[in-house]
């Protein structure tokens, strides 16, 4: 099965209400969503919407953020094709290294390339965004890519 086809688009106004909608369903951190819309994206494979992400970028490093595909649609590849189509964003805004902090999906993640590291080894600038600092709970894991 190959990765199916995503498009990203910047999550405008009325899309925020829906990443925070499929944030809130699957037990993810929404507080910051409205203070950083620009971090947030829409995935789709057509006119259909597939799931949602965000880059948060801090010079030539970032921030993947809540990677959700929508339920019925889970095991088709979106989360794969939304990984990378979002690689391709950090890649585009001169990201270099790219962090992530996950609960439950630490497997997934190492599939697709990301390391496993200390969360002391992370930038400061990473360090310090609400998502890592206050948000996710220190028992997270964190990993590392170059997207």
């Amino acid at each position: 099965m190959g990765t199916p086809p995503v498009t990203l688009e910047p999550a405008e106004p009325d899309a925020l209400r829906y990443v925070e909608s499929l944030l809130e369903q699957n037990d993810l951190p929404v507080r910051d969503v409205p203070s950083k819309p620009e971090c947030f994206y829409v995935g789709y494979d057509g006119d259909v919407r597939v799931g949602i992400g965000g880059i948060e970028t801090e010079g030539t490093v970032g921030l993947l953020r809540s990677v959700v595909v929508e339920r019925a649609l889970r095991g088709a590849g979106y989360g794969s094709a939304l990984c990378g189509a979002l690689g391709d964003v950090a890649r585009a805004e001169g990201v270099e290294q790219l962090y992530l902090l996950t609960t439950t999906a630490a497997e997934f993640f190492a599939g697709r390339g990301y390391e496993r590291i200390n969360r002391s080894s992370v930038p400061a600038s990473i360090r310090e965004t609400t998502e890592f600092a206050e948000l996710c709970p220190t028992t997270a894991a964190c990993l590392r890519k170059e997207p």
